[in-house]
């Protein structure tokens, strides 16, 4: 009996480590549509969240592959695009995004990695500065603390930066509204309200800020994901977190959590491949 428990484990264990290789060198697409009469006319946008330089095939291609198959008409990037980490390489993400801007308008708000490079200079040098003027240089409209309307949608694309204190782990920071408008001012223009913000821990305060749909990542899905239960643990080390991954609708407002497409810190995935998202706004 003691020889079969121990086959038995065995063969589990090996196919937990089979699913873990699997899941964080793959990818899926997640279509999600919405129905608003804000908008003046339909669009198709994708976004991009915590890639962290993670490669899907030669240069990327099966990536590229997938975001040219939806036909966007322009591309969203939530942040942490990159690891922040001493000699951290910008010049990647500049490249990808270069590929992307051959293509899409591309709008591009923080993420907590983003952001550490500009907070921390003794550690990452000017890579934040190199970072930002490469952006710029590529045509890419930076939303940090800042919005864009966008006429031909009668969209406001919206991207908020929140304090390094927001994203430390342990017992969750409140986020006030006023707190918030210092950082972004609301947004007067009429018609669809669409916020990127890295961290989805602060939905009920995106919703009273007025967004109607909220781009989130930062939790990788909560990096394991179990029936039922869904992800296991997020960045704060909060187990089980409400806002792990998907579609979340509250007060007539949307929140889309993208499980994001790479891997840091535990650079595992299991029951959790990453995420492609695809937006239909019709």
């Amino acid at each position: 009996m003691v020889k079969v428990l121990l086959i038995a484990a065995a063969v589990i264990i090996l196919l937990l480590v089979i699913c873990v290789i699997a899941d964080t060198n793959r990818f899926v697409t997640v279509t999600y549509r919405f129905s608003t009469g804000e908008k003046k006319r339909p669009f198709r946008c994708v976004f991009l969240s915590d890639l962290h330089e993670k490669v899907y095939g030669q240069n990327n291609d099966k990536l590229f592959s997938a975001i040219d198959a939806c036909e966007p008409e322009f591309i969203l990037i939530g942040g942490d695009m990159m690891k922040a980490h001493p000699g951290v390489d910008v010049q990647w993400t500049l490249e990808f995004v270069k590929r992307l801007r051959k293509k899409y308008p591309v709008y591009y708000a923080y993420g907590n990695h983003e952001h550490r490079l500009f907070l921390y200079p003794e550690r990452y040098g000017d890579a934040g500065e190199r970072l930002q003027q490469g952006l710029d240089d590529l045509g890419v409209v930076s939303l940090v603390n800042d919005s864009i309307y966008l006429e031909e949608y009668g969209v406001t694309l919206s991207g908020l930066k929140v304090h390094k204190r927001y994203y430390k782990r342990g017992i969750l920071q409140q986020l006030e509204l006023d707190r918030m408008q210092k950082w972004l001012k609301p947004v007067t223009e009429p018609g669809y309200k669409i916020l990127m913000a890295h961290n989805p821990d602060y939905f009920s305060t995106y919703k009273e800020w007025g967004a109607d749909l909220v781009l989130a990542g930062h939790v990788h899905g909560g990096i394991v994901r179990l029936p039922l239960l869904g992800g296991v643990v997020s960045p704060r080390i909060a187990f089980f977190p409400k806002y792990d991954g998907g579609r979340f609708d509250e007060d007539g407002k949307t929140m889309i959590v993208s499980r994001g497409l790479g891997v840091h810190t535990l650079p595992i995935r299991l029951f959790n491949p990453g995420e492609l998202v695809n937006l239909i706004i019709e």
